[in-house]
């Protein structure tokens, strides 16, 4: 989330010079006051789930019809908050939490979160960063058991996390489902590398010594993060059969095979032509594009070709095969891959959504403005002023999508907790459209390698 304004020709020219760079026409004359959406999106609920400036993170949905809660992390509020939304039109909040003595804390607090399940059981991790003004500057995650849920008597914490080696948390996460059967969290940390859990050691408790089991290192660091990694993707490439890390790595981003989860072993890097600040890395289902985030004003989201990286044929891609922006004068932030489609939390410019069938061609098809903001009005600043600024990083910056109903949940850091659906788009499975069924939405009970291959049941 990190330098979101790098101001001069330089950001301009690496707009322009994208190729097949696409953006929506809003008819609009000025960036500020945007409001409301196309007639494609349609806005269900909107819930503040918090005071002041900075209400939300991210967001995360868990996708078993059986289980309708959505977690929303507090932020700056250091706290998390779970709805039960299976009346999307009215959520209902079920569990809120908050650290301990919250007024001892410094730091932008919870960042965001992930939902697993093992042996019958379903966990959220959330994630944390402080700084070492205040208590916890080494816990990286917290997990509880939210098998209870809706009853928020039985969420129960079970485990926190920590690493001292290199005090700050964590600010991304990723649960993944090995095809070796384990459950795994990926974390960010600040050091050159990305952490790996088994989430299955961490729950049973015992020595915290032995949760980690393994780390991915940074192919492409930078300054940044402490040359850590800030995002990433993992998911199986039912074509090469391999478990796969996309990492951003600030300076770059990097592809490992993690198949052997102790032995990473790197297979490409995207760096070179104007990749600064790498911020997000996600694949289409075959792992044949890339969609990716730098993150500063004034720059698209890039879309690049791996094939001939898949083919061993090159170890580095260095250009882009086209772009998309919903503004060229802000930023857009995460995404989430459900092909044709992307969905962005855009900040200022909210939920957008965009199809990229031709992928040198995206095409933006969907919108909502959930912001309410001036332009460049975002985090910034100081804790004193309530990170106040002068920044585009203002508004959605969390999104996910349920792939059995096609529910899109958006967390804007201003405006707090919005549910959306968006005409013609009712659900998703992969193999529907000529895919492996896979996306960031793990198939906990059965693992990867089925899910490729798993059709949509029958109704």
């Amino acid at each position: 989330m990190k330098l979101a304004r790098k101001v001069g020709v330089a950001a301009v020219v690496l707009f322009a010079a994208a190729s097949g760079a696409a953006a929506q026409d809003t008819g609009m004359t000025s960036p500020v006051n945007k409001v409301g959406g196309n007639p494609k999106m349609k806005m269900l609920s909107h819930i503040e789930t918090g005071v002041g400036n900075w209400k939300a993170s991210e967001v995360e949905m868990e996708q078993e019809p059986s289980r309708p809660y959505v977690y929303v992390s507090g932020f700056t509020g250091y706290n998390l908050h779970m709805y039960d939304v299976r009346n999307p039109a009215a959520p209902k909040e079920v569990f809120t939490w908050t650290i301990e003595d919250p007024a001892l804390h410094q730091g932008v607090g919870a960042m965001d979160g992930k939902y697993f399940k093992t042996k019958g059981r379903y966990y959220f991790v959330q994630t944390f960063q402080f700084t070492q003004a205040g208590p916890d500057s080494d816990l990286g995650a917290i997990v509880f058991d939210v098998t209870g849920l809706p009853d928020g008597s039985k969420v129960k914490e079970v485990a926190r996390i920590r690493y001292p080696k290199a005090p700050g948390g964590f600010h991304n996460s990723y649960a993944y489902k090995h095809s070796d059967g384990r459950v795994l969290l990926f974390t960010h940390v600040n050091a050159p590398q990305a952490n790996i859990y088994d989430m299955d050691k961490v729950v049973a408790g015992g020595d915290p010594a032995t949760w980690m089991i393994s780390a991915v290192p940074n192919a492409t660091p930078d300054k940044m993060m402490s040359g850590g990694y800030h995002d990433f993707f993992v998911g199986y490439d039912a074509n090469s059969r391999q478990d796969k890390f996309y990492g951003a790595g600030m300076g770059g981003y990097s592809v490992y095979d993690i198949t052997k989860v102790e032995d990473p072993k790197l297979l490409f890097t995207i760096t070179g032509n104007g990749v600064s600040v790498a911020h997000t890395l996600t694949p289409t289902p075959d792992h044949k594009f890339a969609v990716t985030e730098i993150e500063y004003q004034y720059t698209p989201l890039k879309i690049y070709d791996l094939q001939q990286a898949n083919e061993g044929k090159v170890k580095n891609i260095t250009q882009p095969i086209s772009a998309w922006a919903a503004d060229w004068r802000d930023l857009s932030h995460n995404h989430e891959v459900r092909w044709p489609y992307v969905f962005v939390s855009a900040y200022e410019d909210g939920l957008q959504v965009f199809e990229m069938k031709d992928p040198k061609h995206p095409k933006t098809v969907g919108w909502w403005y959930t912001c309410n903001c001036e332009h460049e009005t975002g985090f910034g600043g100081t804790q004193a002023n309530g990170f106040q600024g002068t920044s585009v990083m203002n508004g959605a910056f969390g999104i996910d999508v349920r792939n059995y109903d096609g529910l899109i949940a958006i967390a804007d850091m201003k405006t707090g907790l919005w549910l959306f659906k968006m005409d013609g788009f009712n659900s998703w499975n992969g193999n529907d459209v000529g895919m492996p069924n896979i996306s960031s939405v793990q198939d906990w009970d059965n693992g990867p390698v089925k899910q490729a291959a798993m059709k949509r049941p029958a109704t």
